[in-house]
C-alpha cells in the first residue's frame, strides 16, 4: 500500500500538479506510514521535500485554530451554539449578524456574504475591518442554504477572541497546540529558521518571488498574519498529533481544550436536508458514503486532512500545488485517489 501511495504522489510531481508532497496515514496509536516526494522549489532541486517541511496550512487554519478554539470555549460552557450571537455579543446586537448562531457559522448556513473582499470594502485598518465585517448585512436569511464562505471562520475567530479575552493565536496555542505538542504550528510570518524549511507557494508579481513563510491568503496578510480564515503554518507530525487526539483523547491527556463530545458532534451531519452536507466545519469526503464515515477539510495552498472514527484512521496530504497554479482540478484527482488508498478496504492491506 505504501508503494501505491508513493507511486500516486510521484506521478503528481512528474505531471507538475505540485513541486512536492508529504503524506502520512495513521490511527489512534500513531503514524502507520509516511513519505515525501519531490522538491520544495523546482528552481532549487537540491532542496527535497522532507517529513519536517513546513507548509502554509491555508484553510486548515479554520480547523487547527478556529474549530478547536470554539470547541474549547463550548466545552468551558462559555458558548451556546444555538443562541443568537446578539444575545451575548454586544458588538453585533444591533446588526443583522446578531440573528445568526455559532452553529450556523460552523455549518456555513449563516447567510453571511460569500466573499471576504476585506480591503475593497473596509480598507486596511484592523479595527475598521473587524467593525465592517461584524456590521455587514447578511447575504440571505440564516439557515436557508449551505454556502461555503471564509467569513464564517473570520467571524468565529473574532467571537473566540471576544469570549476568551485573548488573540486567536494565543488562544489556539494555549488551548490546543501547546498541550498537543504541536510545537511548530503557528501563525506567520515565520522566523528565519522555519522559513528555510518552508514550502513556497504562489509567485508574487510585485517581487517576482514565491511566497515563503508568509501566508498566501491576502486576508491573513492584511490582518497581520493572524486570521480565522487562514495564516497558520504547520508540519506533518503536528497534524498527526492533532488527528490522533481526535480519535483517542486518552493519548494526549486532559489539558487539550476540546473533547470527544466536540469531535463527535462535529463529525455528524448538522445541515438536515440541505446540500452539500456539513458537520461543524468538517464535511464528508467526496466519493464516500455515510457509512464510510470519512471527513475532510482542505486548504487552498494544496493541503488536506481526513479522519474516520468508524475506521479509526486519519490521513494527511500536504502539497504546495499553488506554486504552479490556482487550478484545483488536477489536485482533486490526486486527493481522491490518495483518500481511497488510505481508507478503502483497510483490513486487506499491509502497511509494512
Amino acid at each position: 500500500m505504501i508503494d501505491r501511495i508513493q507511486a500516486l504522489l510521484d506521478e503528481g510531481v512528474r505531471n507538475k500538479v505540485y513541486p512536492g508532497a508529504v503524506w502520512a496515514v495513521g490511527d489512534s496509536t500513531g503514524t502507520l506510514a509516511s513519505g515525501a516526494t519531490g522538491v520544495l522549489d523546482p528552481d532549487e532541486p537540491e532542496h527535497r521535500m522532507r517529513l519536517d517541511t513546513v507548509f502554509d496550512a491555508a484553510s486548515l487554519t479554520k480547523i487547527l485554530a478556529v474549530w478547536s478554539s470554539i470547541g474549547a470555549l463550548w466545552e468551558d460552557g462559555r458558548l451556546d451554539l444555538d443562541a443568537r450571537l446578539g444575545t451575548y455579543w454586544p458588538e453585533v446586537t444591533e446588526y443583522e449578524l446578531g440573528q445568526v448562531t455559532a452553529r450556523q457559522l460552523l455549518t456555513h448556513t449563516a447567510g453571511v456574504p460569500l466573499r471576504a473582499q476585506l480591503k475593497a470594502q473596509y480598507g486596511t485598518d484592523h479595527a475598521d475591518i473587524r467593525r465592517g465585517v461584524l456590521r455587514e448585512p447578511l447575504h440571505r436569511p440564516p439557515g436557508e442554504a449551505v454556502e461555503y464562505t471564509d467569513r464564517a471562520a473570520l467571524i468565529l475567530g473574532f467571537l473566540a477572541e471576544h469570549l476568551s479575552g485573548m488573540p486567536l493565536d494565543q488562544l489556539a496555542t494555549e488551548r490546543t497546540w501547546r498541550p498537543l505538542g504541536m510545537n511548530t504550528t503557528r501563525f506567520g510570518p515565520l522566523p528565519a529558521e522555519l522559513v528555510a524549511r518552508s514550502a513556497p507557494t504562489e509567485l508574487e508579481q510585485d517581487t517576482d518571488t514565491h511566497l515563503k513563510g508568509v501566508a498566501h491568503d491576502f486576508s491573513a496578510r492584511l490582518l497581520g498574519g493572524v486570521c480565522g480564515i487562514a495564516g497558520a503554518f504547520t508540519v506533518l507530525d503536528d497534524l498527526a498529533g492533532f488527528l490522533r487526539h481526535m480519535l483517542d483523547p486518552a493519548t494526549s491527556g486532559p489539558a487539550v481544550g476540546f473533547s470527544p463530545v466536540w469531535t463527535t458532534q462535529s463529525l455528524t451531519i448538522q445541515t438536515g436536508g440541505h446540500e452539500p452536507a456539513r458537520g461543524l466545519f468538517w464535511h464528508p469526503a467526496p466519493g464516500t458514503v455515510d457509512s464510510d464515515d470519512v471527513w475532510v477539510h482542505y486548504g487552498f495552498t494544496g493541503t488536506g486532512m481526513w479522519i474516520s472514527p468508524a475506521a479509526s484512521r486519519w490521513a494527511v496530504l500536504l502539497t504546495n500545488k499553488l506554486y504552479f497554479t490556482r487550478d484545483r482540478y488536477p489536485l482533486v484527482e490526486v486527493r481522491d485517489a490518495f483518500r481511497e488508498l488510505a481508507f478503502t478496504a483497510i483490513e486487506a492491506f499491509s502497511w509494512d
